[in-house]
C-alpha cells in the first residue's frame, strides 16, 4: 500500500450516513452509553509516536461529563506506570473507546487531553469513599458511534465462547 488513493480504491467511499454520525458534542445517546459504561480503553501516543492503549474502569458512569464537549476520567490507583499520563504530557491527542457488557454500543471519543491534579468536579468522581488524586480531562474533537459489526463477528458477549476461570 503506497497511498491514500490506493487505499480508498480498495475500501470504496464511506456511506454518507457514516460520515454524518460524527459529531463534536455529546448527545443524549452518548450520555446514555457513558452512564452505563464501567469500562473504556484509552489510546495515547508519546511525542515520538510510540502508542499505548490502557484500560480504564470503575462503576458504571465513572466518566464525569464536565460539559457537552468535555469529560474527565478519574485516575485510580493501579500499577503506577502511568504510561498514558506520561504520553499526554508530550502529546495531548487521546482516543477513548467505551463498551457496555452485553450491549451493541461502541462509543469512540477523540480529543485533546490534559492531566489535572485538582478541579471542582473531583469530589463528584469519588468512588468507594476515595477522591482521585489525578484526572484526565478530554476536550472533545470527535464523537462517533460505531456499528456493532465487530462485536457481532467476534461473539464478544456470547458467554458460551468464554473460557472458564
Amino acid at each position: 500500500m503506497g497511498s491514500a488513493a490506493e487505499l480508498r480504491e480498495i475500501l470504496g467511499e464511506p456511506h454518507p450516513i457514516v460520515i454524518d454520525k460524527v459529531h463534536t458534542r455529546l448527545d443524549a445517546d452518548d450520555l446514555d452509553v457513558l452512564a452505563r459504561s464501567a469500562f473504556c480503553l484509552m489510546a495515547t501516543s508519546d511525542a515520538h509516536g510510540s502508542c499505548d492503549v490502557s484500560p480504564r474502569g470503575d462503576v458504571p458512569g465513572f466518566t464525569h461529563v464536565v460539559a457537552p464537549g468535555t469529560l474527565a476520567l478519574p485516575e485510580r490507583r493501579g500499577n503506577r506506570r502511568g504510561d498514558s499520563l506520561h504520553n499526554i504530557l508530550g502529546n495531548p491527542h487521546a482516543g477513548l473507546l467505551y463498551l457496555v457488557p452485553g450491549s451493541q454500543d461502541v462509543l469512540r471519543i477523540n480529543g485533546r487531553a490534559r492531566v489535572l491534579t485538582d478541579a471542582p468536579f473531583f469530589d463528584a468522581m469519588a468512588s468507594r469513599g476515595r477522591r482521585p488524586d489525578l484526572a484526565v480531562l478530554i476536550e472533545i474533537d470527535e464523537v462517533y458511534r460505531h456499528c456493532a459489526a465487530s462485536l457481532n463477528r467476534s461473539g464478544l458477549w456470547d458467554t458460551t465462547t468464554w473460557e472458564s476461570v
